[in-house]
């Protein structure tokens, strides 16, 4: 339950605070072990397990147009990116991935990105994200999803191979960041 009073950052119910800022090239050693751990599983995200840092960095600090570390006591403990979706007519809506530290997993962190994610993404342009391929197996991320706006637009048939349920579904996932009603 991390709140956002202002531009100093979150703040849990017990005072820790979570500071959620753009991520520097001095950020790489907090974030690549996350990656690592993360992609090394090969259960959330179809990226090579076996990816080498250099490719690691490429997908996570170069491709994105912004990625952002969430920092607490100046350790990273999460990370996420924002870019577009697809090119031309497609621009506008943008896609983001995020990983926790798995020592700080269930604190909410991954709310708190993704809060500020949508905040951001508002204030860079995009009118809507989405996301293109949550593994069913992943129930925590999809109901956090849910929780923030999130629908299910369609649902990918045996689209991810789990390397412990084998060949499982995934979701697309979709939500408008302002209201359709809204003005400006």
């Amino acid at each position: 339950a991390w709140m956002y009073p202002d531009n100093m950052g979150f703040v849990n119910r017990d005072g820790t605070m979570l500071n959620i800022r753009r991520a520097e090239e001095k950020d790489w050693p907090g974030i690549y072990p996350i990656l690592a751990e993360v992609v090394g599983k090969g259960e959330t995200y179809a990226i090579n397990p076996s990816a080498g840092e250099k490719d690691l960095k490429e997908l996570w600090m170069i491709q994105p147009t912004a990625t952002f570390v969430a920092l607490m006591d100046e350790e990273c403990v999460g990370t996420y990116y924002l870019k577009p979706n697809r090119e031309g007519g497609g621009a506008h809506v943008c896609n983001a991935g995020y990983m926790v530290c798995s020592s700080k997993r269930r604190r909410g962190i991954g709310k708190a990105m993704c809060g500020h994610s949508l905040k951001t993404a508002l204030n860079m342009g995009y009118e809507a994200m989405q996301y293109n391929l949550v593994v069913s197996t992943n129930e925590g991320a999809i109901k956090l999803w849910k929780s923030l706006g999130f629908f299910v637009v369609g649902t990918l048939s045996r689209a991810f191979r789990h390397p412990m349920f084998g060949s499982v579904d995934a979701l697309v996932m979709y939500r408008l960041l302002k209201p359709e009603n809204s003005q400006g």
